[in-house]
């Protein structure tokens, strides 16, 4: 299954468009990736995949992503150290439980736009917005094809990490 068959490209725009939205009301940078398969431990994949794409990369290490394997149905969302520093253990578990529920419903694109809405709002407690805040990292749907962790391990040492 392609990117497209999972989230169709009016999907992936309203995606993008919920993610400029939220971030209007926090400096949080907030990432979506979406990938068929992850055969391993999905927080570990997600932090791989954190790392691989930059997000520890923003002034107040402050990036979120939620990663997707949708053929596995499975899905994380990381926070990076800025955020996890400041924000109370299972901060993010009403989104867990609110995007589980749309994606058992076929959802996907409903359930990633409400839960982006929701982290602009509870991330702005945190880190609210500034007048001159640019946006450091893109808001367009990320998307892989790679099999399994494995292939991940390449970027492991060429990239930063994720402290």
């Amino acid at each position: 299954m392609a990117l497209v068959d999972f989230i169709p490209s009016d999907g992936q725009r309203r995606i993008a468009d919920a993610i400029t939205a939220a971030e209007r009301h926090t400096t949080g940078e907030i990432c979506v990736h979406v990938t068929p398969r992850c055969r391993g431990d999905v927080m570990r994949r997600a932090a791989k995949t954190f790392n691989r794409l930059h997000l520890y990369t923003t002034k107040r290490r402050n990036a979120v992503l939620i990663f997707v394997a949708y053929e596995d149905r499975k899905f994380a969302i990381l926070g990076d150290t800025g955020i996890n520093e400041v924000v109370p253990k299972g901060f993010w578990d009403d989104e867990v439980a609110e995007l589980t529920k749309y994606l058992k419903a076929g959802r996907p694109v409903d359930g990633l736009c409400e839960i982006i809405s929701h982290m602009g709002e509870r991330l702005s407690q945190f880190f609210p917005g500034e007048r001159d805040d640019e946006n450091e990292l893109s808001n367009e749907v990320s998307y892989d094809d790679l099999e399994d962790d494995d292939e991940l391990d390449d970027h492991n040492n060429e990239y930063g990490n994720m402290e």
